[in-house]
């Protein structure tokens, strides 16, 4: 045992961790290809349904903060964080995107990835970007490290019989490129209505499309005035219409959409799409008698809170509020500790560290998932997610602005 512990001190002593550079890209790829156990050919051959593992693995390292151990010349352990922006109720946020985590299963056990994730959190802080986001590959792991889950992804599967009988709009679809700059006008119209969504520069643009199949079209709809208000990216395959993304500024461009979906009637047996809000498609079905399921999508964790909650929009209030809280964090120590929380008529809070007699104590992964909206305080503490008396939840409650997070992007 002794051997083995001095050999495995010795292989840490050797280790270097530093900034991954485009000259590692062969290296980077091949770490992920084994981590996610991705082959070209799979890489050439897979369908869109199965490969959101191996979807978007290839980042731009040149955009991309790229941190990674190396044994040698040899990359053993890496992570990338992205630099985007997102809408969180209203307010334009900093985040840092988490993606391309992996480390060789020899090199396993050594602390290594904590540590790149203590040092991207750091860097992410010194960016200014106060909350980042993650696909999880394992929920239970980057629960451990802080994060927490706020959003949803609700999968449907739509018979030819069940789809929705045609209804008079003032506009028109329109089949194009999906690089036509009306998508891009709409969804960014799109996003700023809705919280949680990502303002897509061209990075994010780039990811979303990044592994999309080469038959993928758009189809644009116009309202009477022949301004673009909605857009649909799909493909058909084996009689199946699948929808990657179905964006709409109003019901109008929705019912417009759903109508161009149902003129493919006697080419397709089944519509199969995605939905990232909180709203079942059956109901708005007139057969609502439809496959539908939900699973956990994306995962955020606020990276610094003070600096999170300048910007952080409150209910206003008839009088200032104030809340005394203690916050652990499982990897940063800045966000540890007792904090007060002032918040005054215009929603306005201002965050400073001390305080006595907390009312209320929080880890960052629950604080996350309740100021994102997608769980109410009192669901939270009805669960034991955090403790509180009754009062002050109930000034959470009316503190928080009730909507929930919607996020279709994959990076």
């Amino acid at each position: 045992m002794e051997v083995i512990c001095m050999s495995r001190q010795k292989l840490q002593e050797r280790l270097k961790m530093k900034h991954v550079e485009t000259k590692h890209g062969e290296q980077f790829n091949d770490l992920l290809r084994y981590v996610f156990q991705v082959t070209n050919h799979q890489l050439q051959t897979f369908g869109w349904e199965n490969r959101e593992i191996e979807q978007a693995k290839l980042p731009v390292l040149k955009q991309a903060d790229v941190l990674g151990w190396f044994d040698g010349d040899k990359l053993i352990s890496q992570l990338a964080v992205y630099p985007f922006q997102v809408n969180i109720f209203g307010q334009r946020y900093e985040m840092g995107g988490l993606t391309g985590v992996g480390t060789y299963p020899e090199y396993a056990n050594l602390g290594l990835m904590n540590q790149l994730m203590r040092q991207a959190l750091t860097n992410m802080r010194e960016r200014k970007q106060s909350i980042s986001y993650l696909y999880p590959y394992s929920i239970p792991y980057y629960r451990r490290k802080g994060w927490e889950i706020i959003s949803d992804k609700i999968s449907f599967e739509v018979k030819d019989t069940q789809l929705p009988k045609l209804k008079t709009v003032s506009g028109n679809v329109e089949r194009m490129s999906i690089e036509h700059p009306d998508i891009k006008d709409v969804y960014q119209r799109f996003a700023l209505q809705n919280h949680g969504a990502m303002l897509r520069n061209d990075l994010a643009w780039e990811e979303n499309l990044r592994w999309d199949l080469d038959d993928l079209t758009a189809a644009v709809y116009y309202d009477g005035d022949h301004q673009p208000m909605g857009y649909l990216l799909y493909w058909i395959a084996g009689e199946v219409f699948h929808m990657k993304e179905m964006v709409f500024i109003n019901q109008e461009a929705r019912t417009g959409l759903w109508n161009f979906i149902s003129a493919h009637f006697s080419m397709i047996t089944h519509v199969k799409g995605h939905i990232y809000t909180d709203e079942p498609l059956a109901f708005l079905l007139e057969d609502g008698d439809i496959k539908e399921t939900i699973a956990p999508y994306y995962m955020a964790r606020i990276v610094d809170l003070s600096l999170f909650l300048e910007k952080y929009p409150f209910q206003p209030q008839e009088t200032d509020c104030q809340l005394t809280f203690t916050l652990h964090d499982p990897m940063l120590e800045w966000n540890q500790g007792t904090f007060t929380l002032m918040v005054d008529e215009e929603g306005k809070g201002h965050l400073t560290g001390g305080g006595v007699n907390p009312a209320a104590a929080f880890d960052i992964q629950t604080l996350t998932t309740m100021l994102m909206g997608y769980k109410r305080p009192s669901y939270l503490a009805r669960i034991e997610r955090f403790r509180a008396d009754e009062v002050t939840v109930n000034l959470l409650e009316k503190l928080i602005i009730r909507q929930q997070p919607y996020f279709s992007d994959y990076f």
